[in-house]
């Protein structure tokens, strides 16, 4: 993988998170499969060894990534759910595809979003049959 499928891969990240997205490309984890298995051991010593990167953004990062991977959805989709205030595939099970629809529904709107997404209840009802199989 060359230097730009890695900065591609983290592409989503927006710029609040260009210390972890500049130091996760230079340690080589550059994938959402390594990024997923970040442990809070490795997070802090990331904390440790670059002062600019911040335990809440690392999180994040890791919680996108476990979105991604474990309910095979896009990035923008994962990122979405996050800012909805969803914040981990266990939370996403516990939920309906209305209130979860609700929550992305508001954020657009906050963010003054207009843009038509393909992400209907039945979307949302498969995402939260996969969280509940997985937690």
């Amino acid at each position: 993988m060359n230097n730009r499928d890695k900065i591609n891969n983290l592409k989503i990240l927006p710029i609040n998170f260009r210390h972890e997205k500049r130091y996760l490309i230079k340690n080589n984890l550059d994938s959402w499969e390594k990024l997923r298995c970040l442990t809070d051991s490795e997070i802090n010593k990331i904390l440790k060894s670059d002062p600019l990167c911040t335990q809440s953004r690392l999180i994040k990062i890791r919680a996108i990534s476990i979105f991604i991977i474990d309910l095979e959805i896009s990035s923008h989709e994962a990122y979405l759910l996050l800012h909805s205030g969803i914040s981990s595939v266990r939370s996403l099970s516990t939920l309906n595809p209305a209130i979860i629809q609700k929550k992305i529904g508001r954020l657009k709107r906050n963010l003054n979003l207009n843009t038509e997404s393909n992400i209907d209840l039945a979307v949302l009802k498969s995402w939260i049959l996969k969280a509940k199989k997985i937690s």
